[in-house]
């Protein structure tokens, strides 16, 4: 493969890699958010913004992660402090961060990006996503914090009668989702195309709760599923190159048209959903007073 190609390929799967572990960590502690859209969004804007006004995409960055953990934040108080419906927060939230981000990006159309510069000739963030993914696969399934949080996603009452905090360890996955959710956005508006388009998104937050289905709620299938992804989303350049005569539109809708293929196939396979599913996955916990 052309290594032009290769890289067109990482960089459009790396917004979806980072987006995608933080949403796999917040749903292995058992939390469903479905702001991902919203908080990947605002940490676009917010990044673009920052970076913008300091001259530094690294503080652009920065800002984009804090935008994104100040939306989970919101989500966290409202589904773990208030117990309010984890689907319907995370639909509001989405929506929240669509329009805000919107207002808060008026100003900045047509603004001339500050893109974070390549190091070797290679994006930064690339790399750092991979390791971000083995991080992830070790937290996980090697370190007691992990074990706690897959405890705690498994079944919240055992979790709790064994004197774990699982509000606090939801909190601090959900803030960890938003992180990477912010980042990811960030990554769009400072690497991917350093310049701020409203719902420059495009449905990529979407694509990333699919996308830990898909990867059966494992990072390193998380890695694979992010460059198919990334695969799929560029084909519309390589065949338009090519001029194959194949529809655009057929084509910009295709990573779409496979997402809704993956939750079909993958929700119809029973035995892989409750090997792999957090069993306390959407559940609301209310601790005993």
């Amino acid at each position: 493969m052309d290594f032009n190609v290769l890289t067109i390929i990482m960089t459009a799967a790396t917004p979806l890699l980072l987006a995608a572990l933080g949403e796999l960590v917040v749903e292995r502690s058992g939390v469903l958010n479905l702001g991902v859209e919203g908080m990947m969004v605002m940490g676009a804007v917010c990044g673009f913004g920052a970076a913008l006004m300091t001259g530094s995409p690294w503080l652009g960055l920065i800002a984009a992660i804090l935008a994104g953990m100040v939306m989970s934040l919101l989500f966290g108080f409202l589904t773990l402090t208030l117990v309010s419906n984890q689907v319907a927060t995370g639909l509001a939230l989405t929506l929240l961060g669509l329009g805000l981000s919107g207002q808060i990006g008026e100003a900045f159309v047509g603004q001339p990006g500050v893109k974070v510069p390549a190091i070797g000739g290679i994006d930064p963030l690339i790399p750092f996503a991979v390791l971000l993914t083995a991080g992830v696969a070790y937290f996980l399934f090697k370190t007691k914090g992990g074990l706690i949080v897959r405890a705690v996603g498994n079944s919240h009452a055992s979790a709790h009668a064994l004197g774990y905090n699982v509000i606090r360890v939801r909190y601090l996955c959900v803030l960890f989702g938003g992180a990477c959710a912010g980042l990811g956005g960030g990554y769009l508006s400072l690497v991917y195309t350093p310049q701020w388009i409203e719902n420059m998104t495009s449905g990529r937050g979407w694509i990333a709760l699919a996308l830990v289905v898909f990867a059966s709620w494992l990072p390193w299938r998380t890695l694979v599923g992010a460059y198919l992804f990334g695969t799929i989303s560029i084909l519309a350049f390589i065949v338009q190159t090519k001029g194959w005569g194949i529809p655009s539109q057929f084509l910009s809708s295709l990573p779409y048209i496979v997402t809704i293929a993956v939750l079909v196939i993958f929700s119809g396979n029973r035995a892989m959903m409750r090997k792999n599913t957090p069993a306390s996955l959407g559940q609301p916990f209310v601790p005993d007073r």
